[in-house]
């Protein structure tokens, strides 16, 4: 009798899709991609990385030029107006948020902007130190010291040599509200302000704090 042969009807685990990326699959061991291609998840961990790694960049501009403008900056010396304070080369900083705490103090070394008056140089700003404050009478003495009202200020800042050759002397005159009477340190060499008049409150960018340069002769004002 001739043999029969039924074939055997699937069974339900034959059924089943096989499994993504199952290497014993029965799709013959391919790996099936996810979507977005070959590679896509690994080109979008790559951007992500980029973008935020740009955002932290940009951010980190953003807060040094706000603290730049707004709150601190550095300078270089270019003249010996202020020695032997501050030499030619040294580097400061200088703090733009220090008088909008407090006054400016008889004493202070202060940036600020070229003053009207002042033609002898295109440099765009200056430093000084502060000798005379808004009300104050000021005037030279007879061996080139500083009077206010008549008596004359300690300044101790002056070395034997500025005090020996104390420079033009100061006329006498009665400071006008919001406006300063600056000096450089070295008075026998300092255009100020025996020569282009007291600077308003409006142009000083801020007191000096700190000489950082030369790391050997930092100082703290």
């Amino acid at each position: 009798m001739a043999a029969t042969w039924q074939a055997e009807a699937p069974s339900a685990l034959d059924q089943l899709p096989p499994a993504v990326g199952d290497p014993g699959s029965r799709n013959g061991g391919r790996i099936v991609s996810p979507p977005g291609g070959p590679g896509g998840e690994g080109n979008g961990k790559a951007l992500r990385f980029v973008v935020e790694w740009g955002l932290v960049i940009l951010i980190a501009i953003g807060v040094a030029f706000g603290m730049r403008q707004f709150v601190v900056g550095t300078y270089f010396i270019p003249s010996q107006s202020m020695e032997p304070t501050l030499m030619v080369g040294d580097r400061i900083l200088v703090s733009k948020l220090s008088y909008h705490l407090h006054d400016v103090h008889r004493g202070d070394i202060i940036v600020f902007g070229r003053p009207p008056g002042e033609t002898a140089s295109e440099i765009k700003d200056l430093v000084k130190r502060v000798i005379g404050l808004p009300g104050d009478t000021i005037q030279s003495g007879p061996q080139g010291e500083v009077l206010i009202d008549g008596k004359p200020i300690p300044q101790p800042w002056l070395t034997p040599s500025a005090r020996a050759d104390p420079g033009p002397p100061i006329r006498e005159q009665t400071i006008p509200a919001n406006q300063y009477f600056v000096m450089g340190d070295n008075r026998g060499d300092s255009e100020d302000s025996r020569f282009f008049g007291t600077i308003p409150r409006s142009i000083i960018v801020g007191k000096v704090v700190l000489r950082f340069w030369p790391l050997g002769q930092i100082h703290v004002f």
